[in-house]
């Protein structure tokens, strides 16, 4: 092969390294076509100073290499979390996640798949680096050569100048577009640390909200807010997901009307998405917008009041479900609860169903066995995140309609749990999987206010984020529903005033942030 084709062919296997993007709903990437501006860069400097480069030929093609490896492992996973996930990756506070992520998905994973993976994380390194070094070996090669020097030198010109005017709109042609740098996006992550430890970010939370009201409107009524995991606005705007929903939902406002109830909603726009629940979760307990995990480890250092303290001092009894907490939880002591149900107080017996063991369904009973059935006691105000529709959103518990069942070693039959377990998950089209255990969650909770049809209770449902984005697709907004159930109708009407609608579909525009309906829940569950 001539030395100019094979210098070609380096040059676009390096830029190809740094230009990728993903094939949406896949961890699979496809090239883009676009010119790389380090390349260009990096290139170029190389031609202009060769003379020094020569000789130190080996170690140049190492540390470019290994370069290299770095910026595509960052362009790779700059592009993946945003088309999977929906939102930027932050390796300051996502990579302490990684572990119980990977333990969550191997709980549900075929062992074929895990091995895959381990696999890969050990040779894909390996695998990038030797071609990466021929390639820069065969760039370095070609430096001595006048005319390759020239040309890469007018390349990164050309690049700079063209990636500069698309980027401020002026009418230049699209393509070959000049991609973002990679460099960038490590960048942002050095720029996080630097952020944390400038003390910045403290100052950022602002003052703390003050949770003033009488409860009057609510006063004597068990108050249940439930975060439903990944219920988002695509489960209402997505016509497939709508229709697929329709009949449990249809229960749900049947179970509502039979027990002489009222319903209003809203749309909220969520701190996090496609994960991360517990920003939407201390966003609205603590009034405050949290949108990272610094954030919210900034927080939760503060002494502040927090909705949670508020319930507590006009006489409820304060309760977390944390099913899906293991271990110690801090968090429990800055929000104020009384007590927490976590997985280690739950004697669950029932057969497990993936990472979690437990069911929303059995969470249900067990806290309404404990914290609502006993008589003689004060209110309860249950803050419970659901964990039946987290990712991977499978398997999903079989809806059992004898709730006497829950709380005993055989809550299920067998047929509903073959047929449960053999559904196999299809990892590059999880809607029906999300579909699922969407439906699974909405009968639960239609179940349960049959349950308890004539008790005074106020639930609120409220999704804490929308599912990743190999659900909802790239560029979804950050929206959720929330709803408000209860027989009190002076306090639908207030809510109502306050720019919800009624009828479990929520319509119309997003009311506000998360943190922001604290205030006009407050006002409604108070005096006028």
């Amino acid at each position: 092969m001539p030395h100019w084709a094979v210098l070609v062919l380096a040059l676009a296997l390096l830029n190809a390294a740094l230009t990728i993007v993903n094939i949406w709903p896949t961890p699979f990437v496809r090239l883009s076509g676009d010119v790389s501006l380090e390349l260009a860069l990096v290139a170029a400097f190389l031609a202009l100073v060769w003379r020094a480069i020569m000789p130190r030929r080996v170690a140049a093609v190492r540390v470019l290499a290994v370069a290299w490896v770095a910026l595509l492992v960052g362009r790779y996973a700059d592009v993946t979390a945003q088309s999977m996930w929906g939102r930027p990756i932050n390796l300051y506070w996502d990579v302490p996640h990684v572990p119980s992520v990977g333990a969550m998905f191997s709980a549900v994973a075929h062992p074929a798949l895990i091995a895959g993976v381990l696999a890969a994380l050990v040779l894909v390194p390996v695998v990038l680096y030797l071609p990466l070094r021929w390639a820069w070996g065969r760039v370095i090669d070609a430096l001595p050569m006048a005319p390759v020097r020239h040309a890469l030198v007018g390349v990164a010109v050309a690049a700079t100048a063209v990636g500069a005017a698309q980027r401020l709109g002026e009418p230049v042609p699209q393509w070959p577009g000049v991609a973002t740098p990679v460099t960038l996006v490590w960048a942002r992550q050095a720029g996080q640390v630097a952020y944390e430890m400038s003390g910045a970010g403290v100052r950022a939370l602002g003052e703390p909200p003050t949770f003033a009201s009488t409860f009057s409107a609510i006063r004597g009524a068990d108050v249940l807010l439930l975060f439903v995991e990944s219920y988002g606005a695509v489960s209402w705007e997505r016509p497939a997901f709508a229709q697929a929903l329709a009949a449990s939902r249809a229960e749900l406002d049947a179970a509502i009307t039979d027990t002489g109830r009222g319903v209003v909603s809203t749309w909220l726009d969520s701190p996090t998405f496609g994960g991360e629940s517990w920003l939407a979760h201390i966003s609205l307990l603590s009034g405050t917008e949290i949108r990272d995990g610094g954030a919210n480890l900034r927080l939760m250092a503060q002494q502040r009041d927090t909705l949670v303290k508020a319930f507590g001092r006009e006489g409820w009894r304060t309760v977390a479900v944390m099913p899906g907490i293991r271990g110690a939880w801090p968090q429990g002591a800055f929000y104020g609860f009384d007590t927490i149900i976590d997985a280690n107080a739950m004697p669950y017996e029932g057969p497990s169903f993936g990472w979690w063991d437990v069911t929303d369904q059995y969470c249900l009973a067990l806290v309404d066995q404990r914290e609502v059935a006993p008589a003689n006691r004060p209110p309860a105000f249950i803050v419970f995140p659901t964990l039946s529709t987290h990712t991977p959103f499978t398997p999903t518990p079989p809806y059992q309609p004898d709730w006497s069942r829950m709380l005993t070693a055989t809550p299920y039959d067998q047929a509903a749990l073959d047929e449960t377990w053999g559904i196999q998950p299809d990892w590059l089209d999880m809607g029906p999987d999300y579909v699922r255990a969407l439906n699974y969650a909405t009968r639960t909770f239609a179940g349960y206010l049959r349950q308890r049809a004539g008790h005074d209770l106020v639930l609120i449902l409220i999704g804490d984020h929308q599912p990743p984005a190999l659900v909802t697709g790239e560029g979804a907004p950050w929206t959720v529903p929330m709803h408000v159930i209860t027989s009190r109708t002076a306090l639908l009407d207030r809510l109502a005033a306050r720019g919800f609608t009624r009828g479990l579909r929520p319509t119309g525009p997003v009311r506000s942030k998360m943190h922001a309906v604290v205030p006009a829940l407050l006002e409604a569950f108070g005096d006028e």
